[in-house]
C-alpha cells in the first residue's frame, strides 16, 4: 500500500508535536488531526461544522459512562502548537485533539498512518524526528514555516522513499 502525502503530513506533525516536547500519544493525535484538518481544508470543508464542542464526541472502540463522556466534554479546550490552534480533550491524563466530533487516539494514527507503511514505520518516524530536529524551534513553531520549510519541499520525495521502503 502506498505512503500518501496525507500520511507523510500525518507523521511529520506528530514529530513536531513530539520534538516541541508533546507525549507521543498525545503527538500522533495531534499529527492525525491537523492531516485531517489540511485534507479537509484542501477540499474546501464541506461539512456542516461549527465552532466550539460538538454535541457528540466519538471515541471509537470505547464504551464510555455517561460521567466520563461529561468529563471529556467538560475537558474540552483549544491547545496550541506554536501559532497553530487544535481542539482537545483530556482522556485519563492524555491530552487527545479532535476533529469534527472525532477524538483522534494513537490507535487510530496506527490504522491510518502506521499500517501504511507495513515494518516500516519505526524507522520512517526516527527519520520524521531527525528532519524536525535538524531544524530551529521557531520553523517548527510556526504553521506557516513548517509547512512551507519542513513538509512541503519534501513531502512527495519522502512519500516515494517510504513506499518503497514499506514494500520491500
Amino acid at each position: 500500500m502506498a505512503v500518501g502525502r496525507f500520511q507523510i503530513m500525518a507523521t511529520l506533525q506528530a514529530a513536531r508535536a513530539y520534538v516541541l516536547g508533546m507525549p507521543v500519544a498525545s503527538a500522533k493525535s495531534f499529527g492525525l488531526q491537523r492531516a485531517v484538518f489540511y485534507a479537509a481544508a484542501k477540499r474546501g470543508f464541506k461539512g456542516k461544522g461549527t465552532a466550539g464542542p460538538p454535541r457528540q464526541l466519538v471515541l471509537k472502540d470505547q464504551k464510555m459512562t455517561s460521567t466520563k463522556l461529561a468529563k471529556i466534554r467538560k475537558s474540552f479546550t483549544m491547545t496550541t502548537v506554536g501559532d497553530e490552534a487544535a481542539y482537545s480533550v483530556e482522556i485519563d491524563g492524555k491530552k487527545l485533539f479532535v476533529i469534527g466530533n472525532e477524538i483522534k487516539t494513537k490507535r487510530d494514527f496506527n490504522k491510518q498512518i502506521e499500517q501504511r507503511f507495513s515494518t516500516y514505520f519505526k524507522d520512517a518516524w526516527k527519520e520524521a524526528l531527525a528532519i524536525c530536529k535538524g531544524y530551529d524551534k521557531g520553523v517548527l513553531l510556526s504553521q506557516r514555516y513548517f509547512y512551507e520549510t519542513v513538509y512541503k519541499p519534501r513531502r512527495d520525495e519522502l512519500a516515494k522513499k517510504w513506499t518503497g521502503k514499506a514494500q520491500v
